[in-house]
């Protein structure tokens, strides 16, 4: 399974070089442009658009980060909210499918990774507009300007331009829905409709630019697979130690109640991500709470998404959110004076709805497997 990993990695990639996030800017813009602070509507937009085709948080944040953040501020947005605003909004990449944080959790447990990923259309929806409500919150209190209005013919131009985009997520959705692809294999189909895209379609990237995108999605893919081997030997020797029979004796001692205990373990993910890179943080301890989550009764594809958005909030929150420290890189500002922690709240709500009302992540993908 982790194969599917560099193949989304490289169609994120190729699709970045293509121009496709300025296609999905335009569009978003064609959309919101004419609410109160359309440009930060727009910038989580786009981030929930590009997750259906990059699966990277760490590639939203650059690729998307590093064409909007310029433009927020010169648009006289604050800066400390556009690095917030950007920040959190990447964390949408590896929720909506495909998700490359999928692919490693379904490696390590077992799980479906077609499951896992329909299991994140709904959260990763309910992550956006909980981000757009607190954008609108301060657009309102501050008055922030509203974008140019767009007529029934710009908005179509900017969805013919940027449809070969939008369709991405289908192709790999439909693939593993219908049976016909695995995980993997969708990524590969994905990676060629990609350099279609790039190369013949849009005409944006030439023959001579593949080496340099095949070497930056080297890198990329080795920086999660380097962090899952080397954390995967630490997560054997807590197996062998049984440590995983030993934290649950010490949780099930504080309570044998699943809400409470669900809280517990939000709680302790959310400090470990304060010190924790969030791959690293993904395979040292999914195999400790993954069999926890079962004796504790919960549905394991609702208990999955829990974990994986909990620990997608550390990839922003200081002194180690990785996500942060490129928005701010960008922004050249300090860590210091983003304003992260009123969108890591708003995320928590969504966390804390999905975990008490396990349907907004099971309904899809029970619905989808249970008709094939």
């Amino acid at each position: 399974p982790l194969m599917a990993v560099p193949f989304f990695i490289f169609a994120g990639e190729i699709m970045s070089k293509s121009g496709i996030i300025q296609r999905i800017v335009k569009f978003s813009t064609s959309i919101l442009g004419t609410i109160p602070g359309s440009l930060a509507h727009v910038n989580i937009l786009a981030s929930m658009i590009m997750a259906g085709f990059s699966g990277s948080a760490t590639a939203d944040a650059t690729a998307l980060g590093g064409m909007i953040i310029p433009a927020m501020i010169d648009d006289g947005y604050p800066t400390d909210f556009t690095v917030g605003v950007t920040a959190s909004s990447s964390c949408i990449g590896p929720i909506i499918p495909p998700s490359c944080v999928m692919v490693m959790y379904g490696a390590i447990t077992g799980l479906s990774i077609g499951r896992l990923f329909f299991s994140g259309i709904i959260p990763g929806i309910l992550v956006g507009i909980s981000l757009m409500t607190l954008t609108a919150f301060y657009a309102k209190k501050n008055n922030w300007p509203r974008g140019e209005k767009q007529n029934i013919r710009q908005l179509f131009i900017a969805f013919k331009q940027t449809f070969f985009a939008l369709i991405a997520p289908l192709i790999i959705l439909g693939g593993i829905m219908t049976g016909v692809t695995t995980a993997t294999e969708a990524g590969i189909i994905t990676s060629f409709y990609a350099l279609i895209i790039g190369l013949f379609i849009y005409k944006t990237i030439k023959f001579r630019d593949l080496p340099s995108i095949i070497l930056q999605s080297a890198i990329s893919t080795a920086i999660p697979l380097i962090i899952m081997s080397g954390a995967s030997i630490f997560g054997w020797v807590l197996a062998y130690s049984n440590f995983a029979s030993t934290l649950g004796k010490v949780l099930f001692s504080i309570s044998d109640n699943p809400n409470i205990l669900i809280l517990i373990i939000i709680g302790v993910l959310l400090i470990i991500g304060l010190f924790l890179e969030g791959g690293a943080a993904t395979v040292i301890f999914v195999p400790i709470l993954y069999p926890l989550g079962l004796q504790m009764g919960f549905d394991p594809i609702h208990f999955a998404m829990i974990i994986m958005i909990t620990i997608l909030v550390g990839t922003i929150t200081p002194p180690v959110g990785l996500q942060l420290y490129i928005c701010c890189s960008i922004a050249k500002i300090p860590i210091s004076k983003a304003l992260i922690w009123p969108f890591v709240f708003a995320m928590m709500i969504i966390v804390l709805l999905l975990a008490y009302v396990p349907w907004l992540v099971t309904f899809i993908p029970n619905m989808v497997f249970r008709s094939l």
